[in-house]
């Protein structure tokens, strides 16, 4: 049996909602640039800048009106670049209209919210991508191929300790969507844990458990900014994880931990992967593209005609939500 294929036709064109500071680079330059694919139109509430960013990325269509933009004949798929308290609004909107959609992460602030956009696509039957990008890159993709290959052994354990100092916008009181507690909860952790968390399910399987505990030492926001936490995987393997917004000094160490040897890299800071076993020590520098997110809207691209599956999913995007408000306590 074949592959669903979604899209017949070529250019795709897609509109992108919140055209702000992660599509400058990051994001926005790959759905130009991914064969088969067209920007056709963006939306940002500010006018000056929407226009600025179209003339600057050559984009031919652009509006302030979000709806406009979703139910556009000029536009067959959505990339939703807010921050996370709209991401539901803008995704129901989405499904309505029956078009394809990829959500920047986190998929929404709550377990809650994002079970009701993965339904409203899956109702439907619509494809439903979550920026999760970290899942196509190389550099995590190499680690995918030592724990397949066995090189460490049965795996046993993975750790994390992620922490900083507090940025000057923490201590001005700058107003800032990551430090607020509407919009996410769990401060820099829904943020910059998410990728994480997301991604050790990508390497080790589902998580199935999750616990933890959630404080706001430092007062600066409304946000959590001290996060510990557990959880256990399908095949038995145990996580923990330390997230700190406020210490003295800056760390990003995943180490996994198997019966024969240990794989350590960073989720988020540029730093090389090294496995040590008995037989092999070796560290690789793996850069990432200049466009982070290339890979993942390549795969998406795929995914649509029909060539291979998307990592990154409403389905596996929705348990990593899940996983976050287990630890936080929210559930």
């Amino acid at each position: 049996m074949g592959r669903t294929t979604f899209f017949t036709h070529t250019p795709v064109r897609w509109g992108i909602i919140g055209c702000g500071n992660v599509t400058e680079v990051k994001s926005g330059p790959p759905y130009s640039i991914t064969p088969g694919f067209e920007l056709s139109m963006v939306m940002r509430r500010d006018k000056a800048k929407l226009v600025d960013y179209a003339t600057r990325h050559a984009i031919p269509n652009y509006t302030t009106d979000a709806s406009e933009l979703i139910y556009s004949n000029l536009v067959d798929a959505v990339y939703i670049a807010t921050p996370p308290d709209t991401h539901k609004k803008y995704a129901l909107m989405v499904a309505e209209a029956g078009k394809p959609c990829c959500i920047e992460k986190p998929m929404a602030p709550s377990y809650a919210e994002s079970l009701s956009i993965y339904q409203a696509f899956k109702e439907k039957q619509l494809p439903l991508y979550v920026a999760y990008y970290r899942r196509s890159l190389p550099r995590f993709l190499k680690i995918k191929e030592w724990l397949d290959a066995g090189l460490i052994g049965t795996i046993r354990q993975i750790t994390w300790h992620k922490s900083r100092t507090p940025s000057p916008t923490d201590t001005s009181k700058i107003p800032n969507w990551r430090t607020e507690a509407r919009v996410a909860p769990g401060g820099y952790f829904d943020d910059l844990a998410s990728h994480g968390l997301d991604l050790f399910a990508f390497l080790l399987g589902e998580i199935v458990t999750a616990n933890g505990l959630a404080n706001n030492q430092q007062g600066l926001y409304t946000s959590k900014d001290a996060i510990v936490g557990n959880w256990m995987h399908k095949n038995g393997v145990m996580g923990s994880g330390v997230w700190n917004f406020g210490l003295n000094t800056a760390q990003d160490e995943v180490v996994i931990y198997g019966s024969d040897g240990e794989i350590r890299f960073a989720v988020l800071d540029e730093a090389p992967i090294t496995i040590r076993t008995n037989k092999i020590e070796e560290s690789l520098e793996i850069p990432h593209p200049k466009h982070v997110q290339e890979f993942h809207v390549l795969n998406m691209k795929n995914d649509l005609f029909g060539i291979q599956d998307h990592p990154s999913t409403g389905q596996t995007a929705l348990r990593t939500s899940w996983v976050m408000d287990a630890i936080l306590g929210n559930l």
